[in-house]
């Protein structure tokens, strides 16, 4: 029996290294944590969530559901894991973060074909191996990937939104609802009228945000699917408005109308205790943070139990680095898996992980790889992140513009997206069972 290495316990190295080991090889995982730890990451459990503990939507009709449901036909492990530790969201799959990396921690450590190993990784492994170190990977490896290929690897910024205590919201403001009564009323909602955004919005843009360190100034990119706030609103004074504190499909039971903005906060944990500021990644300064977003209805008194930070991301040119199967070009011993490949979010990482996994694992056994049908959202996402065409490659997660138009016309969109993802899983289906999976 082979032996294989997988460098990362985040989401794609769990993934990865499950789908090794049940394909019966022997896995040695290896986690930097808890010996040292990323800028972002504070706990020593796998399967880490830094960003938002949401997963997105899970309905089948929807780019991150379809996801999902490829994933599980796939056999993931993050999937089931997220089910079982979930919290109420509306349509979203948000999790308890800490019982959810709890959960794919223990699975993966009692797994009779897995090895966790602890410590900073510095040298490629020899022998076979999925590398997964995330966007966060230690300058040290980091210097060393860069040096295996030859060519410097991008950089972006990815920020965190802050947690409050759910017992010091003033809920004589603020009030239950999810958009358009979806769900069991699960987001927390602070409205404002005019008066009050236009405050609000005049504080945040000229609010004070940490000094970033002179090699980060040089190489300043924010990606667009994790801006902090306050540099989304220098976009335009309805730029926020439009987005993540968009009023619609809203009414404030104070005046039975829909207000001018809305600041929604997601529960954190299963207790309901925490909840998080949607769509509030940010790089404002800790005392800037309590000062301007004190200035929400509803959160005057707020407790922080957390403020947003913001750090730098890593990944690969991956079109000219990487295959669709997420196998190194220069050597055939390593598969890549994770956000350094270019696919962006906590599924879409996973989903990598599976695929680099399982493919490694098809390689061994001297298998094709799975390249699955382009019109499924894991063999759309894989594609992308090989394509040469694409020059200035930018991360890209999960979305139905990945996909090939159906031959129909549907105006509707619920409905034609319900079209596309129903011929995702029957193709899905069709060729996992040629190819024997």
């Amino acid at each position: 029996m082979k032996n294989v290495t997988v460098i990362g316990a985040g989401l794609a190295g769990c993934e990865a290294a499950w789908q090794l080991a049940g394909a019966g090889y022997d896995v040695t995982l290896k986690e930097q944590k808890p010996t040292n730890f990323s800028p972002a990451h504070h706990s020593p459990g796998f399967a880490e969530l830094v960003c938002s503990n949401s997963l997105k939507a899970s309905r089948l009709a929807s780019a991150a559901g379809l996801l999902k449901h490829e994933m599980e036909r796939l056999g993931s492990l993050t999937v089931p894991c997220a089910k079982e530790t979930a919290v109420a969201a509306g349509g979203a799959l948000a999790v308890d973060r800490e019982a959810f990396s709890e959960l794919v921690t223990r699975k993966i450590r009692s797994h009779p074909n897995i090895a966790v190993v602890e410590g900073e990784v510095t040298e490629i492994p020899e022998g076979y191996c999925v590398i997964a170190t995330g966007p966060l990977t230690s300058d040290r490896f980091a210097d060393r990937l860069r040096a295996f290929f030859g060519e410097e690897t991008l950089s972006f910024f990815d920020a965190a939104a802050p947690i409050v205590a759910a017992d010091s919201i003033d809920f004589d403001k603020a009030f239950f609802a999810s958009r358009y009564g979806r769900g069991e009323d699960d987001y927390i909602n602070c409205p404002m009228d005019r008066e009050e955004y236009e405050a609000f919005y005049e504080a945040l843009i000229h609010a004070e945000s940490v000094e970033l360190k002179e090699f980060d100034k040089k190489s300043f990119r924010v990606y667009e699917g994790c801006m902090p706030i306050e540099v989304m609103a220098k976009r335009g004074s309805d730029t926020i408005r439009f987005g993540p504190l968009k009023p619609v499909g809203l009414k404030d039971p104070r005046t039975g109308r829909r207000p001018w903005a809305v600041v929604q906060l997601r529960r954190e944990n299963a207790k309901g205790t925490c909840y998080n500021l949607v769509g509030f990644q940010t790089n404002l300064r800790f005392p800037e943070q309590k000062r301007v977003f004190s200035m929400i209805p509803g959160l005057e008194h707020a407790e922080f139990v957390r403020y947003g930070v913001m750090h730098r991301n890593t990944f690969l040119d991956s079109p000219r680095l990487l295959t669709a199967d997420f196998c190194c070009k220069k050597d055939k011993r390593l598969y890549f898996a994770g956000q350094m490949t270019g696919v962006e979010g906590y599924m879409e990482s996973a989903a990598s992980g599976i695929l680099a996994g399982k493919n490694l694992a098809r390689a061994l056994a001297g298998k094709p790889p799975l390249i699955l049908p382009e019109d499924t959202m894991m063999g759309a996402l894989a594609r992308y992140i090989s394509d040469e065409s694409i020059k200035d490659f930018q991360p890209m997660g999960s979305n139905m513009g990945l996909l090939p138009p159906i031959g129909e016309r549907i105006r509707d969109k619920t409905e034609r997206y319900g079209v596309i993802a129903r011929r995702a899983m029957e193709h899905l289906e069709s060729y996992l069972s040629h190819e024997g999976e």
